[in-house]
C-alpha cells in the first residue's frame, strides 16, 4: 500500500541540484511534515537540458544527476525517512538529439526502423524534415557548413551541419567509399553495400570493428576529406538519406512529425502503440515493482492522443504487479469544464485551485474602476476575448502552419469520398479547421475509438454555431463538416477511420493553438491585473464572492479529494506570493493608477522612440512592468542594498525581454526588434539603477508599501487554505518562505536550502515569527503547523467532509471559513482574511489585522461543532466551542486560524 498523502514537496533537479543533493534534503523535509518528494523529470534528456522534458531515454536515469546508482540511493533513503517519490513522466514527446537512440535509428533507417512507429511520423511525406539549418539548405552547402565527420567515440561516419550531427544509412556509404583508392573501395562495397535492413545492427558493429584496421581508417578518412571537397557528391549523399536537413523556418509549416506546440526539438511519441507504451514505461513499472515509486504526474496529458485510454492503460499495468501508484495529470480546466470522472485518476496537478484562489481574493466591485485606469493608460479599451480569439487563428495559421496543413490533407480525403462534400474546397477548410479551434472554449474534446462523450458532443455543436456566426467562412457547410468529423458522425468505416485519424490529430492541436494564444501570448499583451494571466486562470473572471469559493471546493471534494492543489509550479507565469501581492492592487485600482502615473512621469525620459510611430516600453507594456515590479521586490528589500538591485534588475531585464516577445507585438523570439528591445532594457535598468536626478525605486517602494503588507496577510490566508481545503497541497521548492518569483526560468532558480534549515530549527512558532514576517519564516512556521495536523489525520484533508461557515458582523466580506468532518469524528476548523487592503488600511505596517477591527465579526459554527473543545494549532493553546466564535478573540495572535477536535 502506498503512503498516504500528506503533502508533496517539488523538487527541479538539474543545474546544480542532482540526486545527492535531493538526498541532502530528506532531514529537512521531515522537518516541514511534507509526505512525498515530487521530483521533476530525471531520466536521461539532451544534453545541456536545464528541465529534462526533452527526455531521450526513458529507461536510464540522468547520469548528471548521478545516474542509476544515485537515483537506488536516494530512493533507499526516502523509504528509510519514511518519504515517497513521485515522478514527474513525459509520455507525449522525446527530444530530438543524437542521443536519442530510438530517434537515431528512426533517422539512420527511415521507415525500416525497429523504431518507425514510435514517433507521430507522417510517412507520406518525402522525408523526415530535420529543420536545424541557420540560412536556407542551397546556402549552407555552397557555405561549407555541410560535411560528412568521422565521429571517434561512435566508429561511425555521420553528416554534420555545423556541428549538429546526424546518422547516415550504412546503405549509402557506397557514396563515401567511391573516393577511396579502387583496391579499398571494392572491398568496403563488397562488405557494406549489399547489406539488407535487417542486418542493420550487424552492418553498424561491423563497419565499427573494421575501422580498427589502420589502413582502412586512413583509406575512409581521405574519402571523408574528398566528398567534403565536392559539394554535388555530398548532396547525392544527403539525398539518398530517409531524412532532409532544411532552413529552420520550414519547420512551422512543413514539418513532417507531430511536435510539442511549436517546439521541434521536441517530437510526438506514439503511446497508443501497444510496444511503445511497453517499451517507454518499462522502467516506470520496476520502480513501482520495486517499491521505489508511489506516484507519477503525467506531463500535458492532452498531448497524448487518447488520454482516457492511456491512464487506463496505466493503472492496469501499475495493479497487474499488485501496487497502488497514484496517478496525477497536469490538465488545464477552463470555465465549468470538470474533470473526466472516467479517467479515474487521484486528480490533476492543480492549477483550478489558483483560480479558486484568484476569485477570492480579487475585490470584483472594484472591476469597473481598475479597467478604466488600465483604459485611461493604455490610451483604448481592450476586447480579451477577442484578442484571445485573433491569437488562436494566428497561433493556429501561423506558427502551426505545418499541423493545420496535415488536418487539411485529413479532412479532404473524408470530404472528398462523399458527393456532397467533395465540392469543399481546400482554402474553406483550411479556414473552418482554423475558426472552429478558435471557438472551442476548453483545450480540447475526447473522441476516441470508444466514441464521443455527451459532453463533447455539446462543446463540439457550440463551436460550430459560434464559428458560423463570425462569418469568417462564408459558406456553413465546411464549418459543420469540421464538427462531424470531430463528432466521427459518419456510418462508412473507411469514413469513421478518417474522421477518428482527424479529430485525433486536432485533438491534440487545440491544446498548442490554446496554449500559445492565451498563456503565451494574450497573457503578454492584457495587464489590467496580471495576477489573473495565470495557467488555466480567465483574466475577465475578475474576482468571486465566498459562495463561490466554496462551490469550487465542493467539486474539488466530489471529483479529485485526492488531487493536487498548487500554488506555485515551474509552470506558473509569478509566484504564489507575488500574486498574492498584486491581488491587493485590486481593491485600490485609482491609488494604484496614481502610483503608476507618477512612476511613468518619473520615467518619462527613459522612453524611447522605436521607429515608426512607436515608443519602448508601450503603455500596455509599461502598465505591466510596474505590477512586475511590485510583485518581484522580497518584503525585506533595502534601497541601499546595491547587490539586491543589481539582482532585481538582471531578473527583470530578462523577463521584460521575455514578455515582449511573448507578447509577439513589436518583437518575437524568431524576429527580434533590437531597437525595441534595446530601449525596453534601458527602461527596466534605469528604473532599477540610482541615478543624481532621484531614485525611482526608493519612491516606488515606498508608495507600494500598503500593498506589501496586505500582500504578506494574503500569503498567509492562502497558505492555510492550500493546506486544509480538499487535496493534497504541492509546495514548490522554497515556496514555504516567501515566493516571488518570475515566469521561468526565474522561478527555477537556486534555493538556498541551507538558509531554510536554519530557519524552521530556531525553536520558535508562529506568532512568535510574525512580528519579523518580513523574512518570511512566518510562512514557513504556518506551513509546518499546519501539516503536522495533516499527518495526524491526512484523511480529514482529502475525503473529509467540507463544510461552509457562516460568517457574521460588520467584516463578514474579509474572511472565508470553513471545516472539515471525517468519519472517525475529527474536525478541523478554519479561519482565513480576505481582501487584505481594505482590512488593514493603507497605513499598516504589519500584516496582523487590530484585533479590535473585527468589531462583531464571528464565525457561526453548527451544533455538532459548538460544544467541541478545539486545540489551537497555530497557538498551541485550547479553544473552547461555542455557537459563535468572535474574531476578535480567535484571531488576537495571528490572523489565521486552524483548530483541531478529535
Amino acid at each position: 500500500m502506498s503512503r498516504p498523502l500528506v503533502a508533496t514537496y517539488r523538487l527541479q533537479f538539474r543545474e546544480g541540484t542532482g540526486f545527492g543533493e535531493a538526498e541532502g534534503l530528506i532531514p529537512y523535509l521531515r522537518t516541514l511534515g511534507v509526505s512525498h518528494l515530487y521530483a521533476s523529470p530525471i531520466f536521461a534528456a539532451s544534453p545541456g537540458s536545464t528541465h529534462g522534458y526533452d527526455v531521450v531515454d526513458y529507461n536510464h536515469f540522468e547520469d548528471d544527476l548521478g545516474g542509476d546508482t544515485g537515483f537506488k540511493k536516494l530512493s533507499d533513503a526516502l523509504s528509510s525517512a519514511d518519504l515517497g517519490l513521485i515522478l514527474d513522466f513525459v509520455p507525449n514527446h522525446m527530444g530530438v538529439s543524437p542521443a536519442n537512440a530510438w530517434w537515431e535509428d528512426v533517422l539512420r533507417w527511415g521507415q525500416d526502423s525497429h523504431f518507425a512507429q514510435t514517433f507521430d511520423i507522417s510517412w507520406e511525406a518525402e522525408k523526415i524534415l530535420v529543420p536545424t539549418l541557420g540560412k536556407p539548405y542551397g546556402e549552407a552547402l555552397k557555405d561549407g557548413d555541410l560535411s560528412v565527420v568521422y565521429n571517434e567515440e561512435r566508429r561511425e561516419l555521420r553528416f554534420s551541419a555545423g556541428g549538429y550531427e546526424l546518422p547516415l544509412d550504412p546503405r549509402t556509404l557506397s557514396h563515401v567509399f567511391a573516393f577511396v583508392d579502387h583496391a579499398e573501395r571494392d572491398r568496403m562495397v563488397r562488405r557494406f553495400s549489399a547489406a539488407v535492413p535487417a542486418d542493420g545492427e550487424e552492418l553498424n558493429e561491423r563497419f565499427a570493428e573494421h575501422v580498427t584496421d589502420p589502413t582502412f581508417l586512413a583509406e575512409l578518412k581521405r574519402g571523408v576529406e574528398a566528398i567534403n571537397a565536392d559539394r554535388n557528391a555530398l548532396h547525392t549523399l544527403h539525398e539518398a538519406q530517409a531524412w532532409r536537413l532544411a532552413w529552420w523556418r520550414l519547420a512551422r509549416e512543413k514539418l513532417s512529425y507531430r511536435r510539442f506546440f511549436e517546439i521541434a526539438d521536441l517530437i510526438g511519441v506514439r503511446q497508443e502503440m501497444r510496444r511503445v507504451f511497453r517499451e517507454s514505461h518499462r522502467t516506470i513499472l520496476r520502480l513501482a515493482r520495486e517499491r521505489r515509486l508511489d506516484g507519477i504526474r503525467i506531463d500535458h496529458v492532452d498531448g497524448v492522443a487518447d488520454p482516457k485510454n492511456y491512464l487506463a492503460d496505466l493503472a492496469r499495468a501499475f495493479e497487474a504487479i499488485g501496487r497502488d501508484v497514484t496517478i496525477h495529470v497536469e490538465k488545464i480546466l477552463t470555465g465549468p469544464e470538470r474533470l473526466r470522472r472516467s479517467w479515474n485518476i487521484a486528480g490533476t496537478t492543480g492549477y483550478e485551485f489558483i483560480t479558486a484562489l484568484s476569485g477570492l481574493y480579487v475585490d470584483a466591485s472594484q472591476e469597473e474602476a481598475m479597467t478604466k485606469a488600465y483604459a485611461d493608460f493604455v490610451g483604448t479599451e481592450e476586447d480579451l476575448r477577442q484578442m484571445i480569439v485573433e491569437q488562436k487563428r494566428l497561433i493556429f495559421s501561423h506558427n502551426l502552419a505545418g499541423e493545420l496543413a496535415f488536418l487539411t490533407d485529413e479532412a479532404l480525403a473524408v470530404a472528398a469520398r462523399d458527393l456532397d462534400t467533395r465540392d469543399f474546397g481546400r482554402d474553406a477548410m483550411t479556414r473552418s479547421i482554423v475558426e472552429v479551434a478558435a471557438a472551442l472554449p476548453v483545450y480540447r474534446t475526447y473522441a476516441s475509438v470508444d466514441g464521443v462523450p455527451e459532453a463533447d458532443i455539446q462543446v463540439i455543436d457550440d463551436a460550430v454555431a459560434l464559428a458560423q456566426s463570425r462569418r469568417e467562412v462564408e459558406a456553413n457547410r465546411p464549418v459543420a463538416f469540421v464538427g462531424k468529423l470531430l463528432k466521427l458522425d459518419f456510418e462508412d468505416g473507411r469514413d469513421v477511420t478518417g474522421a477518428l485519424n482527424f479529430a485525433r490529430r486536432f485533438q491534440q492541436t487545440t491544446g498548442a493553438v490554446m496554449a500559445k494564444a492565451v498563456e503565451d501570448t494574450t497573457f503578454y499583451r492584457y495587464n489590467r491585473l496580471i495576477a489573473l494571466n495565470e495557467v488555466g486562470g480567465e483574466p475577465d473572471h475578475y474576482g468571486a464572492d465566498v459562495a463561490a469559493f466554496h462551490a469550487e471546493m465542493a467539486i474539488r471534494l466530489e471529483d479529485q479529494p485526492a488531487g493536487l492543489m498548487a500554488s506555485s509550479t515551474h509552470d506558473t507565469k509569478r509566484g504564489e506570493d507575488a500574486r498574492a501581492r498584486l491581488y491587493t492592487i485590486s481593491e485600490a485600482p485609482e491609488r494604484w493608477a496614481e502610483i503608476v502615473k507618477t512612476a511613468a512621469e518619473a520615467m518619462s525620459a527613459w522612453r524611447k522612440d522605436a521607429g515608426e510611430g512607436l515608443v519602448s516600453p508601450d503603455p500596455a507594456t509599461e502598465w505591466g512592468f510596474y505590477q512586475a515590479l511590485l510583485g518581484v521586490i522580497p518584503a525585506d528589500f533595502d534601497p541601499a542594498d546595491e547587490a539586491m538591485r543589481k539582482e532585481l534588475s538582471q531578473r527583470l531585464v530578462a523577463f521584460a525581454q521575455k514578455a515582449a516577445r511573448e507578447a509577439k507585438r513589436y518583437t518575437t523570439w524568431t524576429a527580434p526588434d533590437e531597437v525595441y528591445e534595446g530601449a525596453l532594457q534601458g527602461f527596466v535598468e534605469a528604473a532599477l539603477s540610482k541615478r543624481e536626478s532621484g531614485d525611482f525605486l526608493e519612491v516606488f517602494w515606498r508608495a507600494v508599501q500598503p500593498f506589501v503588507v496586505a500582500g504578506a496577510l494574503t500569503s498567509l490566508s492562502q497558505t492555510l487554505l492550500k493546506l486544509t481545503a480538499p487535496g493534497v497541497p504541492d509546495i514548490y521548492q522554497g515556496t514555504e518562505f516567501y515566493d516571488l518569483s518570475l515566469v521561468d526560468p526565474d522561478n527555477r532558480r537556486k534555493i538556498d536550502f541551507r538558509a531554510r534549515e536554519a530557519a524552521m530549527t530556531d525553536g520558535h512558532g508562529v506568532a512568535e515569527t510574525l512580528s519579523a514576517w518580513r523574512d518570511g519564516r512566518v510562512k514557513a512556521k504556518l506551513t509546518a503547523a499546519a501539516l503536522k495536523a495533516r499527518i495526524k489525520a491526512p484523511e480529514l484533508f482529502t475525503t473529509g467532509r467540507y463544510m461552509a461557515l457562516e460568517v457574521t458582523g460588520a467584516k463578514s466580506d474579509h474572511v472565508v471559513a470553513f471545516a472539515r468532518a471525517d468519519e472517525q469524528g475529527r474536525y478541523a476548523l478554519v479561519v482565513a482574511p480576505r481582501l487584505a487592503l481594505g482590512l488593514l488600511g493603507e497605513r499598516a505596517q504589519t500584516p496582523m489585522p487590530d484585533p479590535a477591527a473585527w468589531g462583531d465579526t464571528a464565525v457561526r459554527l453548527p451544533s455538532q461543532l459548538s460544544g467541541a473543545r478545539f486545540e489551537d494549532i497555530l497557538n498551541l493553546k485550547s479553544v473552547a466551542g461555542a455557537p459563535s466564535l468572535p474574531l476578535a478573540s480567535l484571531l488576537a495572535d495571528l490572523p489565521v486560524a486552524l483548530l483541531i477536535a478529535d
